[in-house]
C-alpha cells in the first residue's frame, strides 16, 4: 500500500538556528509533520488530530528531487520477525535503556549512486490503548497513557551516498529503548504494555540541516509491530528469544546437551539484548554497521518530532513524506 504525497509546513525557518543554538551538539532542530491515518484496518492515531491533514500534490522542484530514484527497502530476518509476531512481539524496557531483539535491519536499493541520503528511523503506538497479558494472550486493559514526544534515530553515517547505503545492510541495533521519561540520552521513551510501530525513512539530502524542507519517504513493516514490556509475559516469546539472541547463550545446552529449565534460574536481567558494545556485530559480521567516525544522532523531545505525529502550524517552508507498506 503506497500513501499519497502530503504537502505538510515544518515550524518557522526563521526559529531554526536559535533552536539549534539552544540544543546538544548532536540534535536535531525542529521538524514539525501532522498526523495522519496510516496503516488503516491495523494501525491507527487519534482521530481528533486527523481533520488537520490535507492531502495536496507535491511542488515541483519536490517531484523532480526523486525523478532520478526508486528506492526499494527490503527487511532483513524478516521469516524470524514473523516468528515473533506470530506470538505478539515483546521488546523489555528499561531505565537505562535497551536494545531491540531482533534488530532492525534492511537492505535499501534504486538509490542514486551519487546522490546523499539521510536515513531514519522512529517508533510510533500503533493505537490509544493499553494491553495486559491473560490467559496465554494480549488483551485490552484500558485507555493509553499520555506518549512522550518521540524522537527520531539518525543512522550515524548519515548522509552518504546511494552506493554506500546500498552496498550493505542498513542496520539500526544500537538503538534503545526506555520507561525512563526525564532520559536524556536520547533514547526512545515508550510506555510499557503499549503496542508500537517502528517505521524506517529516507530523505534524500545532503546536510542534516536540510531535514526541516525535505521529503521523507516512509517505510513500514506489519510485523516488526510490538508491545513494550519491562519483563517477557509470554513464556513462548522468551524462549524464542533464547533460542535466535546470540547473547542468550547460556540459556542453551547446559551440561550432556540438556536444556535449563525455566524458572528462578531464567534471570531476564541475563537477556539484555545487545547490551554491550563489544557484542554490537554478533549477529553476523555481515549484517551489522561498519565502524563510523560519525557519532549516533538522536533527537530529544521538542526539538525532531517524529514524521506525521505533530501538529502542523501555518508557518515555515515546506516539508512533504510518502509512506508505504510492505
Amino acid at each position: 500500500m503506497a500513501y499519497d504525497p502530503l504537502q505538510l509546513r515544518p515550524a518557522d525557518p526563521l526559529s531554526f538556528p536559535a533552536l539549534l543554538r539552544g540544543a546538544h551538539p548532536s540534535f536535531l532542530p525542529t521538524v514539525t509533520l501532522p498526523d495522519v491515518a496510516w496503516l488503516a484496518g491495523s494501525l491507527s492515531l487519534q482521530p481528533t488530530r486527523l481533520s488537520a491533514v490535507h492531502p495536496q500534490p507535491l511542488e515541483s522542484p519536490q517531484r523532480e528531487e526523486w525523478l532520478d530514484d526508486d528506492p526499494k527497502v527490503t527487511l532483513d530476518s524478516r521469516n524470524l520477525w514473523s516468528q515473533f509476531h506470530k506470538m505478539g512481539t515483546e521488546m523489555v524496557i528499561t531505565k537505562s535503556g535497551r536494545r531491540m531483539f531482533p534488530p532492525f535491519k534492511v537492505r535499501v536499493e534504486g538509490l542514486n549512486e551519487r546522490a546523499k541520503y539521510i536515513l531514519l528511523m522512529d517508533i510510533v503506538s500503533v493505537d490509544d490503548y493499553r494491553y495486559k497479558f491473560q490467559n496465554s494472550r494480549w488483551t485490552v486493559a484500558g485507555k493509553a497513557d499520555p506518549e512522550m514526544p518521540k524522537r527520531m534515530y539518525i543512522h550515524p553515517d548519515s548522509p552518504s551516498r546511494g552506493e554506500q547505503w546500498m552496498s550493505k545492510l542498513v542496520a539500526f541495533h544500537k538503538l534503545k529503548l526506555t520507561n525512563n521519561v526525564s532520559d536524556k540520552h536520547g533514547f526512545t521513551i515508550l510506555n510499557s504494555m503499549h503496542k508500537y510501530q517502528p517505521r524506517f525513512h529516507i530523505v534524500k539530502a545532503s546536510d542534516i540541516m536540510k531535514l526541516p524542507f525535505s521529503t521523507f519517504r516512509t517505510y513500514v513493516f506489519p510485523e516488526t509491530e510490538f508491545i513494550a514490556v519491562t519483563a517477557y509475559q509470554n513464556d513462548k516469546i522468551t524462549k524464542l528469544k533464547i533460542d535466535n539472541n546470540p547473547f542468550a547463550k547460556g540459556f542453551r545446552d547446559i551440561g550432556n546437551g540438556r536444556r535449563e529449565k525455566r524458572g528462578s534460574q531464567l534471570d531476564m536481567s541475563f537477556l539484555q539484548e545487545n547490551q554491550s558494545d563489544a557484542c554490537d556485530c554478533a549477529d553476523s559480521e555481515d549484517s551489522c554497521e561498519q565502524p563510523s567516525t560519525s557519532e549516533t544522532l538522536y533527537s530529544p523531545p521538542g526539538l525532531l518530532n517524529s514524521p506525521l505525529m505533530s501538529t502542523p502550524t501555518n508557518q515555515g517552508g515546506l516539508l512533504s513524506t510518502r509512506m508505504h507498506t510492505l
